[in-house]
């Protein structure tokens, strides 16, 4: 009998295993060049956002922003909702992804942790004019649609437990008064109205100085736990 070794052998296609082996790399590079292609156009939703708002955004601008035609827009995503809503997905996940990754850097300290989520809140990656710009579109309209406001909340169910969850062990540690779930609330909406003012862009404020601002609220509610050093910089007070 006339054999050869499997390796060697050719399908029944007729394909080689060479064949076969570009033919994954050629659809690995298509699968590749689509997630390329749909992360262009979000980026470039975000631009559009930014520098036009939320009406004024078409499907055309965000073509023209990335340098895609507008039959590649349409076959990504098939209407500027979509589009729209694949882009606040995206900024939702980033941002979760975000505090999740500041938080699992901190340790186990709770002010080492609750100085993180804060500190996390201001990072330029995330905490930028033209982000901020675009969150502020997208806020705008979530009132009138359920997608948004599911989509929209800065702080979701499980960011918001774990200010709970913190404020709960400082009070513990350092015999606070406070009741957690009260301050909790408290904190997440000054971060927010911080963010607010920041994409208002009123009173000159900064990611600086709004950092500056968070931090002299943990120093004022937290005194056992964080002080002002001597360049004003906000930290966790180190344990004796």
């Amino acid at each position: 009998m006339n054999t050869q070794p499997l390796d060697d052998e050719a399908p029944e296609t007729g394909r080689t295993g060479d064949q076969d082996r570009k033919a994954d790399g050629e659809r690995r590079g298509r699968k590749a060049s689509k997630e390329q292609r749909r992360q262009q156009l979000i980026e470039a939703t975000i631009d559009s956002l930014a520098r036009r708002g939320y009406s004024e955004t078409t499907m055309a601008d965000v073509a023209d922003g990335a340098g895609l035609s507008r039959g590649i827009v349409n076959f990504h995503f098939e209407s500027k909702e979509k589009l729209l809503v694949a882009t606040l997905q995206y900024m939702a996940d980033e941002y979760s992804s975000h505090w999740r990754s500041a938080l699992a850097r901190a340790g186990q300290e709770p002010a080492d942790r609750l100085w993180a989520l804060v500190a996390a809140d201001f990072d330029r990656v995330i905490c930028n004019k033209r982000k901020l710009a675009a969150w502020c579109a997208f806020w705008g309209e979530a009132k009138s649609r359920p997608t948004y406001q599911a989509l929209c909340g800065a702080r979701d169910e499980a960011y918001q437990q774990v200010f709970v969850d913190l404020c709960a062990a400082l009070k513990r540690d350092g015999g606070y008064a406070f009741e957690p779930n009260a301050l909790a609330l408290g904190l997440s909406a000054t971060l927010e109205g911080l963010w607010h003012r920041l994409m208002m862009g009123t009173e000159n404020v900064t990611r600086e100085t709004s950092l500056q601002a968070a931090a002299e609220m943990l120093a004022c509610v937290f005194p056992r736990h964080y002080a002002r050093g001597p360049s004003g910089v906000r930290r966790a007070v180190p344990k004796a």
